[in-house]
């Protein structure tokens, strides 16, 4: 599969955040197109087109617009999640920093579609500063070219575009957790339901879609429907910005159409395996998701194809681990990162996620029990499906994945009090045991 330039067309040009240059090449038409439809009809559109969220849960993007209640006299609001906080992930910054005008266009059709919402906010991580600063002058200058306002191109639709800046917590990447954040509160995930498209942001029906889902709406409106699903299979469709970081020689962001080989990204696309080692586990979806040994990376990235094979798409940040990777330090390191973005708010996630860290810990400074894998897995079971939000989730995935396919690692740790020969940590091990 070759790759594309579709959703990155415009990231190499010179001056590419400029308004000036994203209208000559075309853009703000969309919007145009848009305001001389009826937002029902655009609804119906992005529906048609099969769009899936590109944030992690895969939701159908149309289906979820028309979640909304249609008898409350409440205002509605658009949230772009942009806290990109997914280990492994870093594909929306592109957008923000190289196209933000394309995610500013997508946000406007987005918002007159979901009708009566007169404000909307874009919720960027606080360590994104540069690309914050390039929103807000983005927003600046679309409000001066009259897409942003009252009445935008005589229309008679108004709204206007917040850049709120988080404070950087993992957490915050939750739609009710950012919701919370939003309003001033500690982000902390509600309990669900009622889910955001009922009772959201300031008790008033939202809808929450990610950066790259609301940049490719403009591309719908634009071409259509069936344009859009010409790229993948079905319920799959689109393009798809995947990023690919680790062990590999030419890592970056790539587009491709939804469903492109993952051993074909990393072997051929992405040059093969740094060092000619040979390859030990990819993590497909960003850090929550479970590991891929060698043997199981010849199958398409989408949603259901990861899925049938006991892992997740999420936000499509592929983690590449050659042989010299001791999988229980790599383990360690994404447990001990969910143990610290925890917010502390359920028992299972507070208590689970600190007491697996401690026992990866343990095992990997030599002091690990036999049945110290055993109760790895048997916690993961006891902590998946029982936290408030999916964090807890999140954290199992690795851990129950790298335990299962590599279980003789964690046994050669906790036997011999050392890595598998051929492989090596990357951090000092000179603090007691079970330090943070």
């Amino acid at each position: 599969m070759e790759p594309i330039k579709v959703l990155t067309k415009n990231v190499d040009k010179p001056n590419s955040a400029a308004i000036d240059t994203y209208i000559a090449g075309g853009g703000y038409e969309s919007l145009k197109k848009a305001l001389k439809s009826t937002p029902d009809e655009i609804v119906q559109l992005v529906k048609d087109s099969e769009m899936r969220g590109r944030g992690g849960a895969g939701f159908p993007t149309g289906m979820k617009w028309g979640f909304l209640p249609k008898d409350s006299p409440m205002p509605r609001y658009l949230l772009c999640n942009a806290d990109e906080s997914e280990p492994g992930t870093f594909k929306d910054r592109v957008i923000i920093e190289k196209d933000p005008h394309l995610l500013i266009e997508g946000m406007i059709i987005s918002a007159y579609a979901i009708k009566s919402c007169p404000m909307s906010y874009i919720y960027i991580r606080g360590e994104f500063y540069k690309g914050a600063m390039i929103l807000v002058k983005a927003l600046e200058e679309a409000r001066a070219k009259g897409f942003l306002g009252k009445n935008i191109l005589g229309s008679g639709f108004d709204l206007d575009i917040t850049v709120h800046r988080g404070a950087g917590a993992y957490i915050c990447g939750e739609e009710m957790g950012l919701i919370e954040s939003i309003e001033g509160h500690r982000g902390q995930p509600r309990v669900k339901p009622p889910f955001p498209a009922v009772v959201g942001v300031f008790g008033s029906p939202t809808i929450v879609n990610n950066v790259e889902t609301l940049s490719c709406v403009p591309l719908i409106v634009e071409h259509g429907a069936e344009w859009f699903k010409s790229f993948g299979q079905p319920k799959n469709t689109g393009p798809k910005l995947y990023c690919v970081s680790g062990h590999v020689k030419k890592p970056g962001v790539y587009e491709f159409p939804m469903g492109v080989n993952l051993k074909e990204l990393i072997y051929e696309h992405c040059g093969g395996i740094t060092d000619d080692l040979p390859l030990k586990a990819v993590i497909p979806g960003g850090g929550s998701a479970p590991m891929l040994t060698p043997d199981e990376i010849d199958l398409p990235m989408n949603f259901d194809a990861l899925m049938k094979a006991g892992t997740m798409f999420g936000s499509a940040g592929i983690i590449v681990m050659n042989s010299s990777t001791c999988i229980v330090d790599a383990t360690w390191r994404m447990s001990k990162f969910f143990a610290h973005e925890s917010c502390g708010q359920c028992t299972p996630c507070r208590e689970g996620t600190n007491w697996m860290e401690t026992i990866l810990d343990r095992i990997e400074r030599g002091g690990g029990r036999p049945q110290d894998a055993d109760l790895l897995f048997d916690m993961t079971d006891n902590i998946g499906g029982k936290s408030l939000c999916a964090l807890g989730d999140a954290a199992c995935g690795p851990v129950a994945s790298a335990v299962k396919k590599f279980r003789d690692e964690f046994m050669y740790h906790i036997e011999h009090k050392s890595c598998l020969p051929g492989t090596k940590r990357y951090r000092r091990l000179d603090m007691p045991v079970g330090a943070h």
